[in-house]
């Protein structure tokens, strides 16, 4: 065989820097926004998410200004052979950037609201405090989630189970259309009627089939709600739960709610009553007539009069002070589960390995929200999206600050896990999950058959798993 000698192989190094060095040159030609390198200056920033558990090194990074800036971003990636990352907010991020390109949207924070319709195009980059605020000058509302600060489009994507979700369903069943650019750099427009089976695997696919640039979502006349929190000593934990597993049962679809173990951290930013104390707390939202609302939390004042109440009528655009979610970067670790019953030794599990038993507490919160409601009444097969079946999703967060705390976290859950299994659905929620556990309980988010249809849809248009930065969908992974 014959041996390619030293200049030849040195003069194919040099034209391959060659290309390279031209691509580069027709991206930052080609972009609007801004193509940052790994010397340049604002790189630091540009590289994190919110979760800054993840310390992603891209080999660069677009900041798209619109769409046609994400096509050639895809352009780059592919005569490259890079792979795609995309980030908006950096919450839930799945795997790091890592030599890869990543693309922001950031920039792109269009919101159009058509009031006669009841509907909404939304910029990829846009939080859902932006949406909400201009959807309630006109009487209406998004289906966003428990934090404003959040992206539109992840959130969505991964399914979207905020306050208004018994009564209207996912953020997922609202989405009329998406804009997208492919893997292969084409701009779609992706609905019903336009290239369906994308927009079925969208809805619950989570980034993995192609890059969202805007979506055509529903809003609904939601202006004043009834919600807030029940707070109760942690000693009461395994009562309220129990009771709470028997009230849910009579509430109707207006009533979204959840129940939570908390443990406050002991610092000032926290109010007197509860700075470093642990709380049981039975929180939600009424989306009906206030007195209804009222009159369903009023059998917990009855039952036991709670040492804090802030339940109340409120307008919509105060939602956010429901959950009272952090606002600024955090290393932090979530994990989850779709439960299918609540059983006393659950129950006991959940509060043990949630309130502090020996040292500090390694989780900050265990939360179970209720499902059912619209998001059961949605039908199985209409998106990608499975599990509406489940009772109650389940989710518990820690700050992990070191290694040795993210790995404390996970064999903690892990083993929390195991101790809950009988009443586990068997299902996971991905917007509940993040960094490598998304990936690695990916096909537990499915069914068995919607699955399969993924990793078909996966290889018809991404065959190359370039947008491989989310779940774990991989073409190959098609059964032949």
């Amino acid at each position: 065989m014959k041996t390619e000698s030293f200049s030849a192989i040195a003069a194919r190094l040099s034209e391959r820097v060659q290309r390279s060095d031209e691509y580069l040159e027709q991206l930052q030609s080609e972009v609007k926004g801004s193509v940052i390198l790994r010397h340049d200056a604002g790189y630091e920033r540009a590289r994190r998410g919110w979760n800054l558990t993840i310390d992603q090194r891209p080999a660069l990074i677009v900041a798209a200004a619109d769409a046609a800036d994400v096509a050639a971003a895809v352009r780059y990636a592919r005569h490259t052979g890079l792979g795609i990352a995309v980030q908006s907010t950096g919450h839930g991020v799945a795997r790091a950037a890592d030599d890869a390109l990543l693309i922001l949207t950031t920039a792109l924070t269009d919101i159009r609201i058509d009031a006669a319709t009841q509907t909404a195009w939304l910029g990829a980059g846009a939080q859902w405090g932006m949406v909400l605020e201009a959807a309630q000058r006109h009487g209406l509302a998004p289906l966003l989630g428990s934090s404003p600060n959040v992206g539109v489009v992840g959130y969505t994507l991964g399914g979207g189970m905020g306050w208004l979700a018994r009564k209207h369903g996912l953020a997922l069943d609202s989405v009329l259309a998406f804009e997208v650019v492919t893997a292969d750099g084409r701009a779609l427009r992706v609905s019903e009627r336009e290239n369906a089976d994308l927009f079925w695997g969208m809805r619950g696919g989570s980034g993995s089939l192609a890059i969202v640039t805007a979506m055509q979502i529903r809003l609904y006349p939601v202006t004043t709600v009834y919600g807030g929190n029940l707070f109760y000593p942690a000693d009461m934990a395994k009562e309220v739960f129990a009771r709470y597993r028997d009230w849910v049962t009579t509430l109707p679809d207006e009533m979204t709610s959840s129940v939570v173990l908390m443990n406050f951290p002991p610092v000032p930013a926290v109010p007197e009553p509860l700075r470093g104390r642990s709380m049981v707390m039975v929180r939600g939202c009424y989306a009906g007539p206030v007195e209804e609302g009222q009159r369903l939390v009023d059998t917990w004042r009855a039952w036991r009069t709670p040492a804090i109440d802030m339940w109340a009528a409120m307008p919509f655009t105060q939602v956010a002070t429901i959950s009272n979610d952090p606002v600024d970067p955090m290393p932090a670790k979530s994990t989850g589960a779709w439960l299918a019953s609540l059983s006393d030794a659950t129950i006991d599990a959940l509060v043990a390995g949630t309130l502090p038993q020996q040292g500090p507490p390694i989780l900050t919160f265990t939360e179970l929200r209720h499902a059912g409601g619209a998001i059961a009444k949605a039908g199985a097969h209409g998106a990608a999206f499975s599990h509406r079946d489940g009772l109650f999703n389940m989710v518990s967060i820690g700050v992990t600050p070191t290694p040795d705390a993210l790995a404390a976290f996970a064999a903690h859950t892990a083993a929390l896990r195991v101790a809950i299994a009988p009443d586990l659905h068997g299902g996971a929620y991905l917007n509940f999950l993040d960094g490598e556990e998304m990936r690695q309980r990916t096909r537990e988010a499915f069914s068995a058959e919607h699955f399969a249809r993924l990793t078909a849809l996966k290889a018809a248009v991404d065959p190359h798993n370039r947008l491989a930065y989310s779940i774990d969908l991989r073409p190959e992974l098609v059964a032949v």
